[in-house]
């Protein structure tokens, strides 16, 4: 058997609180019963870690590169359950003292740090009374588009927002695999997150995995949550709409061949 035959991938869902050390108490939980069901790559939410009072309080808790509880935590859990974990996003260290890096890193099953990746395009929203304004407290990542080798090809790391630019998928060449840790708001989530998770999906033509925030945090917060798996053709393989949980399921490498060998769009690309 191939070692990519049943290469199974799980996107956790949270509803992260105040507390970063009941935040990871049950992101252990969820790591636990997705390696549990056999998943061989997970992928946590943006702000898995805190979900603070306010936007500074990410600041108080960021992490020196390679040090930390929350890295320390990764780590483990990946080499604990042998598995390639995603950890959604925390907060670094950045030249700003006021401002941190909201940065993935990427554990492979042995524990060890093999990719990270800042996030570039910061959130803007104002509608009413609901606004927010991620560069307060976050410094846009100066990295290049990030990928990293798993035993089903290439995986491509982008962030929530990340996911209204095309430009940076188109990026990252051909991928077997995209993933999308967020925290979409509920208006905006609503209106656009299936649909730009599906867009995305068929225009690279592979898997998408979005782990998402999904309910009414302690800071009042509402996310929108519907994590989940879509295949290359657009269709959507599993969901989870609400609460903490797990959505995945199997990528199947001879799916993703048939589209891209039925519709080559890839290859027709002249721009």
């Amino acid at each position: 058997m191939s070692e990519t035959v049943g290469f199974r991938v799980a996107a956790l869902q949270t509803v992260s609180s105040t507390s970063v050390d009941d935040n990871l108490k049950q992101a252990a939980v969820l790591v636990a019963q997705a390696a549990g069901q056999g998943a061989n790559l997970l992928v946590l939410p943006e702000y898995f870690c805190l979900m603070g009072q306010h936007d500074r309080d990410k600041v108080a808790i960021r992490e020196k590169p390679g040090s930390g509880p929350i890295q320390d935590f990764l780590a483990e859990q990946a080499a604990r359950h042998g598995v390639w974990l995603v950890g959604g996003t925390l907060p670094l260290e950045s030249p700003d003292s006021e401002r941190i890096y909201n940065t993935t890193l990427v554990y492979d099953p042995a524990g060890k740090p093999v990719a990270r990746y800042d996030k570039i395009h910061l959130f803007g929203f104002r509608k009413g009374t609901e606004a927010y304004d991620e560069s307060v407290s976050i410094r846009p990542g100066e990295n290049t588009p990030q990928t990293f080798q798993t035993p089903v090809g290439k995986v491509g790391l982008s962030i929530c927002y990340d996911l209204r630019f095309p430009e940076l998928y188109r990026a990252f060449g051909e991928v077997s695999l995209i993933l999308v840790p967020a925290a979409f708001t509920y208006t905006t989530g609503s209106a656009h997150w299936e649909t730009l998770l599906k867009a995305r999906a068929i225009e690279n033509q592979c898997y998408v995995l979005a782990a998402a925030q999904g309910g009414k945090h302690q800071n009042g917060r509402r996310t929108w949550g519907h994590s989940m798996l879509v295949d290359p053709w657009g269709d959507v393989i599993d969901c989870l709409p609400k609460g903490p949980g797990v959505a995945g399921g199997v990528l199947d490498m001879q799916r993703l061949a048939d589209v891209r060998a039925s519709l080559p769009a890839l290859a027709h690309r002249v721009l």
